[in-house]
């Protein structure tokens, strides 16, 4: 059998690197907002529920 040159997998089996971006253009969001967008929206579906039940 012949040796296959190269470290790597040719299809790498599916995966995908990411690579962190230094652009300065790019979105920077910080986690501990979308984790308090994520409760204002919870709490605001909630409420909503409350006044406007789809009985």
């Amino acid at each position: 059998m012949a040796k296959k040159s190269g470290g790597r997998l040719v299809s790498s089996a599916g995966l995908v690197n990411y690579y962190d971006s230094e652009d300065r253009r790019a979105i920077h969001i910080s986690p501990v907002s979308v984790v308090v967008a994520a409760v204002v929206i919870g709490a605001a579906v909630f409420i909503l529920n409350a006044l406007f039940p789809v009985a």
